[in-house]
């Protein structure tokens, strides 16, 4: 009965901070205007807020990182770690400001640790045992995943499939109620709207042969971005010259959104272009390289924050720029269902969750099951060929 009931709070929990997530970020875009919204920025101004949003963070972060509590990440918590409260609010507070204001990186990891957080102060006042901490702060951060993008069972799959990696009815039960239970109190103050909207997709022979073609492709790719952000982790300031970098990093970032200004924000406006496309969809190709370059810029320069909806966008801008290859032989094919496949086989192997990505997808346009059947093997493709190179190259380090 107590697991119970700290079921229930732990996903009242997660939808108040995907509520304070949301909140925040209208308030910050409000303020320093409509960066993912095309056309409405000039251009001088993305410079100047980025700039800021450089300097704020950058301040925070070498503040936080030098006399705060360390960061506990969510994966660590989930091992037993306890998360301390300053430092992963302050954390998350400066992962919304620099989305809000541009920056181009995730804004999922927010809510994730926030949410998470709270799961393990819960658990820790409620004194359950271990094994149910562990599954509550999984559950948690799902859930906080649930209510900021509307994704209940995307939400449940994240903790079961990444973070707990099992499926069992003592994992299952809880991961499903918590994240239903935020994204029914968000959807009882917001509208619930799917994030993207995509036109309606038929499913042709031509489109799941193309699907097979496809996932080996994205799953190279996917296994080079994973590469980049692990190396930008790895040699990202841990001094004072997180001072000089970042600022000087978001004010490159902002420069390059002159000419390309859809690569601003965690990726929303690449990733709807590519359902809708109205540009030449040779430039897809271009956008997916140097939203990788500003995205691992952004998180070499020492910012904290998610990768999944930007793998989300490099996938569905690849996907978009080769599916226009294909659609030009097979008429009957749409770029919009090739960016839709190119999006869950990029996040599949970026993440190394293929069922997360695809239950994602589906949630996240509202419109993906009929594209079931050419997403789950393009997925497998994508899936199968990361993990096949990620073999090699151990194999080549062994030697």
């Amino acid at each position: 009965m107590r697991f119970a009931v700290v079921t229930i709070l732990v996903g009242l929990g997660a939808g108040l901070s995907g509520l304070a997530v949301k909140a925040a970020l209208v308030g910050i875009q409000t303020a320093a205007g409509p960066f993912d919204t095309l056309g409405h920025t000039p251009p001088w101004w993305r410079i100047v807020v980025l700039t800021i949003a450089g300097l704020i963070a950058a301040v925070g972060w070498w503040t936080l990182r030098r006399w705060g509590p360390a960061v506990v990440t969510v994966q660590n918590s989930v091992a037993g770690r306890k998360m301390p409260a300053v430092s992963t609010a302050v954390n998350a507070g400066l992962q919304i400001l620099i989305v809000g204001l541009g920056a181009s990186i995730g804004r999922e990891l927010a809510p994730r640790e926030l949410s998470a957080g709270v799961a393990g102060w819960l658990s820790d006042k409620a004194g359950v045992g271990a094994r149910e901490r562990s599954i509550l702060v999984a559950c948690g951060a799902g859930a906080g995943l649930a209510a900021v993008y509307n994704v209940p069972l995307g939400g449940a799959v994240f903790a079961l499939e990444i973070l707990l990696a099992q499926i069992n009815l003592a994992a299952v039960i809880p991961a499903v109620a918590t994240a239903g239970v935020a994204a029914l109190l968000v959807d009882l103050v917001i509208s619930p709207t799917p994030v993207y909207t995509i036109p309606h997709l038929n499913v042709t022979p031509d489109l799941t042969i193309g699907a097979v073609l496809l996932g080996p492709v994205i799953g190279v790719l996917a296994s080079g971005f994973v590469r980049l952000v692990r190396m930008t982790e790895r040699i990202r300031p841990r001094s004072w010259w997180i001072l000089l970098l970042m600022p000087i990093t978001f004010a490159l970032v902002g420069a390059v959104s002159i000419p390309f200004p859809q690569i601003l924000g965690n990726g929303q406006t690449l990733a709807q272009s590519t359902f809708n496309p109205l540009v030449p969809l040779g430039l897809f190709a271009v956008l997916a390289v140097v939203k990788t370059a500003t995205t691992a810029a952004t998180i070499g320069s020492g910012a904290a924050g998610g990768t999944l909806t930007p793998s989300l966008a490099i996938g569905a801008s690849v996907g978009a720029a080769l599916g226009g290859l294909w659609v030009a032989a097979a008429p009957h094919d749409s770029v919009a269902a090739f960016a839709f496949l190119g999006a869950a086989a990029f996040l599949g192997s970026s993440m190394r969750a293929p069922f997360t990505a695809i239950v994602l997808l589906i949630e996240l346009t509202n419109q993906g099951a009929v594209l079931l059947l050419p997403t789950i093997l393009c997925v497998a493709g994508s899936v199968a060929a990361s993990h096949l190179l990620s073999r090699i190259r151990v194999a080549g380090v062994e030697k």
